[in-house]
């Protein structure tokens, strides 16, 4: 298994949601696509299955999608 290096996403806000990171990231193109993004898409945080848009994601959260691995870094 070979080890990759995370994508950072930086927020300004305590916590960031899972749909908003989603757009953040450049995998959907608006809001209104994360929750059929969700549904097609295997997403994991913090290694665990998660499909609810409204999940929020705090600073050094790990989330893996499509192979890449993100990690939230709060500024």
């Amino acid at each position: 298994m070979s080890t990759t290096e995370s994508i950072l996403v930086n927020i300004h806000t305590p916590y960031i949601q899972l749909g908003q990171f989603l757009k953040l990231a450049g995998l959907i193109g608006h809001g209104g696509e994360a929750k059929q993004y969700l549904v097609s898409k295997k997403v994991l945080v913090q290694g665990e299955a998660e499909a609810r848009r409204g999940r929020k994601l705090y600073h050094a959260y790990t989330i893996v999608v499509e192979d890449k691995t993100y990690m939230i870094q709060s500024l």
